[in-house]
């Protein structure tokens, strides 16, 4: 069991990485604040987005530090370092520059009506113009948007190289002993709302590196933990054999977090609770998920290996598509339902037609995170580890 092949993780990878594109679609339409935001913002779709918000991020963290062990093991501290670099780098620096550039102009345009060419942004942008504000603030050009994960993964990745292969799996057999009966689900869910409780008023996310630390104390720990759990088959099977009853406790959580927010927070003292009852929906939502994918999905298929490779470009791609798509389509005036489907597929049509352009062009395929293998027929056969999630 120490040494079986975890490809749950990866149809987990595929499907956060899919919710993605229906979270970040979501985001034009409800209340919170985005980058750009339909005419008509509601709160109609927030209970449904709240089904993933949690969890999502968090569990790519902990299948990140889950595919950098396996590397780590295969190539060493050093070459974790190199390859992690090339396959982090690369797509960063080439989406702050040729990617992410239209959310930033959409945003200008709609928050600070900026009458400018795109041309004439890009000449501010590649310049860190910082003349765009607003009474949120002014926005910091260059700047990398949903490509925030690339950057903190990759620093992740080089402390865990730092740590090797050796310590982590002392510190996966410690936690191991840790974390059962009782223990699973209360020792994480008091740290998690340690964090919530203690450091989010102080430092709200910001996706700045060097000034996120309720992030960082919230997605480092996730990652260690799929790093120091990876080789350890009984503990994915005692989240398998938890599952339900993880479902119940994220469901309930869920509805009282729902409640909340519909009193408008109204209930001040009460928020330190509030922000318990959402680390309880946050990792019972990461044991659920881990417990039911490694019930039913631990299988291999050539569709996993297919989405596994086409899923990074996907992500690389699929914001700026949103915010492109739903700018395009303000004139139309159609209706909410059917402009947000319309967004959501033809976001992914584009995506994956991009990928297959990028998987046949060697040269493009480094600026996409995509391997070699990807090219090849049948597609990469060594899941997890070969993946940048």
């Amino acid at each position: 069991m120490q040494n079986q092949r975890l490809y749950f993780l990866d149809w987990l990878r595929i499907g956060a990485f899919f919710l993605l594109v229906l979270y970040h679609t979501g985001m034009y339409y409800v209340t919170w604040d985005w980058h750009v935001k339909a005419p008509h913002p509601s709160d109609a779709i927030e209970p449904l987005m709240l089904l993933s918000s949690p969890w999502r991020m968090c569990l790519l963290f902990l299948i990140g530090g889950a595919a950098a062990a396996f590397l780590l093991d295969k190539l060493g501290g050093k070459g974790l370092a190199r390859e992690r670099s090339k396959r982090l780098l690369l797509p960063l620096v080439f989406g702050m520059f040729f990617i992410v550039p239209p959310q930033s102009y959409f945003e200008v345009v709609s928050d600070v009506a900026y009458r400018g060419s795109y041309v004439d942004f890009m000449q501010l942008y590649v310049r860190a113009y910082h003349g765009f504000c607003d009474h949120n603030g002014c926005l910091d050009l260059p700047t990398w948007n949903h490509l925030w994960f690339l950057p903190y993964l990759w620093i992740y990745t080089l402390l865990l190289a730092a740590i090797g292969s050796r310590r982590m799996q002392a510190m996966g057999g410690w936690l191991l002993r840790q974390l059962h009966g009782w223990k699973l689900f209360v020792l994480p869910v008091v740290f998690l709302a340690a964090g919530r409780i203690l450091l989010l008023p102080h430092w709200p996310h910001t996706h700045n590196l060097t000034a996120d630390w309720h992030n960082h104390a919230m997605s480092l720990p996730f990652f260690l933990l799929g790093a120091a759990m990876a080789r350890r088959g009984a503990f994915w099977q005692r989240l398998e054999h938890v599952r339900f009853a993880a479902l119940g406790f994220f469901l309930a959580s869920w509805a009282v977090l729902i409640f909340h927010y519909a009193t408008g927070d109204t209930y001040q003292g009460w928020r330190p609770l509030a922000r318990t009852v959402y680390a309880l929906c946050q990792w019972s939502g990461i044991i659920a998920i881990c417990g039911f994918g490694h019930r039913h999905l631990n299988f291999d298929s050539a569709k996993r290996r297919y989405l596994t490779q086409a899923v990074f470009p996907v992500y690389i791609l699929h914001q700026t598509l949103i915010v492109c798509l739903a700018m395009g389509l303000r004139t139309a005036n159609l209706a909410p339902v059917t402009e947000g489907a319309l967004i959501v597929v033809l976001t992914l049509a584009i995506s994956f037609a991009v990928f297959e352009v990028v998987r046949r062009v060697p040269l493009l395929q480094p600026l996409f995170g995509v391997g070699k293998a990807a090219s090849a027929t049948p597609a990469a056969k060594d899941g997890l580890v070969q993946n940048l999630a």
